[in-house]
């Protein structure tokens, strides 16, 4: 799957934040580190697709980008 991974610098908690924009308000992770934090995300999103699976909710659509 193709999903979107956000990741910006917060000054304040000096951190990479995480979002993962298809999966809601609420799936961020963060990591000390750009690598960390890349390595974070990729444990939440197995997680949550996962974890739609067992349940059987449907999977989100992932965000693609388009050509101009």
């Amino acid at each position: 799957m193709k999903y979107s991974i956000l990741i910006q610098w917060s000054e304040i908690d000096q951190v990479y934040v995480v979002s993962l924009p298809e999966w809601g308000q609420h799936a961020h992770t963060h990591g000390e580190t750009y690598e960390e934090a890349v390595q974070n995300a990729q444990e939440v999103l197995e997680d949550l697709i996962y974890g739609y699976t067992e349940i059987g909710k449907p999977l989100p659509e992932p965000r693609m980008l388009q050509a101009a």
